[in-house]
């Protein structure tokens, strides 16, 4: 194959391409802007804050516990007999109203030993009369014995009469005399016998009185286990009764929350008679029962009454007993139940108030610190002293002053000194003031 040379003409056609790229090259360079200068701005973070308030703090401890009567009663047939007669609501959750008849036994076995002991009183009354007339008969009959005992005992000495009629007499003075004695020591014991046969008299009429069983109070029956024309035995437990107008409920509370309710307070007590009688108005508690119904909350308002006796030592929590005075007045038809054994409840005590108390959100304290806004809108960390914690509050002790800026927005990292962008949060806020203030009055 034979190759031809190229031709001088076709290596110029190269040139023109080029000269073209160069030439728009510089022509697009020519119109360029340099670039802008943009100055350095600081980077700012959004964030909620809140006014940290300055409140009149009721604070408060809580616990659980459940519903029982302040009094139980268990009835207990006092005496055997038959039942032959029963209130007609005499049933389990009747509720019967005080000094009402529950139940009668047949009484006639204690008529019969009522009636035996007034006979024996009445004989005894006779038997007393008869032995002191014979008394007196007897008292003049040793008086005849000795006077004949000493005629005889002057005529012996003159030997106009025997010995032995001597004796004869001195034996019928002496038999007068263990007659009379007999008759006295009989009229001194009857005494003794008439006070055993009251006392008979009187158990015989407690029996008596004790086949008829009436209410103590006003009470709910429950337990029950008689029906008429059932045969008791005297201690046999017939059924029980619970008090409607007075309910208690036991609540084991932390020492830890309940020494809060006493921060602040200098009163004493240094007796027993101190503690006795004023303990309530000591502690200040003003009690609170809540039923969660659901929709809503019922609420009762209670009464201290005292302290349990022991501290449970796995759990570190002291018994409170609380109490609702006739809860069955206080029944609402679709808001409030009544107070009812068995029933499950929590309990909030509320204490004295205390003026002056720093507050903020719990969940803005971070590791012991709070983040505060300054007054340049910088971000400052804080060390704080708690001096206890509510619910979703905290009560500050140090390390916060009145009405700074706390910022509840969490940040990541947190940088001293950083820019902030402020925003209040208006809800948390309420919400801080109503949660520090609240003191149920129902």
């Amino acid at each position: 194959m034979i190759k031809l040379p190229q031709s001088k003409w076709h290596k110029a056609w190269i040139i023109p391409p080029v000269i073209l790229g160069i030439a728009v090259l510089l022509f697009m360079k020519s119109g360029k802007q340099p670039p802008a200068q943009i100055a350095e701005q600081e980077v700012t973070r959004h964030v909620r804050i809140i006014e940290a308030p300055v409140v009149d703090l009721v604070p408060q401890a809580e616990g659980y516990g459940i519903v029982q009567p302040a009094q139980k009663w268990t009835a207990v047939a006092q005496v055997t007999g038959r039942i032959i007669e029963t209130h007609p609501r005499l049933r389990n959750g009747e509720i019967i109203e005080q000094g009402t008849l529950l139940f009668k036994i047949d009484p006639v076995d204690y008529d019969l030993d009522v009636a035996t002991a007034n006979a024996q009183l009445a004989e005894l009354e006779v038997q007393e009369k008869n032995a002191r007339a014979s008394l007196a008969i007897e008292q003049r009959n040793r008086l005849v014995a000795n006077r004949e005992l000493s005629r005889l005992g002057k005529l012996a000495k003159k030997g106009t009469t025997s010995q032995s009629s001597v004796d004869e007499a001195e034996r019928a003075a002496l038999n007068s005399e263990a007659v009379e004695q007999n008759l006295e020591n009989t009229i001194a014991l009857i005494p003794a016998q008439r006070k055993k046969l009251e006392a008979q008299l009187a158990q015989a009429k407690r029996d008596l009185d004790n086949t008829v069983v009436v209410a103590p109070f006003n009470l709910r029956i429950a337990s029950l286990n008689i029906e008429t024309a059932q045969f008791v035995t005297q201690g046999q437990n017939l059924f029980e009764g619970d008090s409607v107008d007075r309910v208690e409920i036991v609540t084991q509370v932390p020492i830890s929350s309940l020494r809060n309710l006493f921060i602040g307070r200098e009163n004493t007590l240094n007796s027993i008679a101190q503690i006795s009688q004023n303990l309530n108005e000591f502690t200040g508690f003003k009690p609170r029962l809540e039923l969660d119904m659901g929709g809503h909350t019922a609420s009762w308002a209670a009464e201290f009454v005292r302290f349990t006796d022991n501290v449970d030592t796995q759990t570190r929590t002291i018994g409170i007993v609380v109490a609702v005075d006739k809860p069955m007045e206080k029944i609402k038809p679709g808001y409030r139940p009544p107070l009812s054994k068995g029933m499950f409840v929590r309990v909030i005590l509320q204490g004295h108030v205390q003026p002056g108390r720093i507050i903020i959100p719990r969940s803005a304290i971070r590791n012991g610190k709070a983040y505060i806004m300054t007054a340049d809108k910088r971000l400052e960390q804080r060390d704080i002293e708690v001096l206890f914690s509510q619910e979703q509050i905290s009560v500050i002790k140090s390390g916060i002053k009145p009405h700074e800026t706390v910022v509840v927005s969490d940040l990541i990292p947190a940088i001293d000194g950083r820019l902030l962008e402020p925003e209040t949060d208006i809800k948390l806020q309420q919400q801080l003031t109503n949660k520090a203030d609240k003191e149920d009055a129902s």
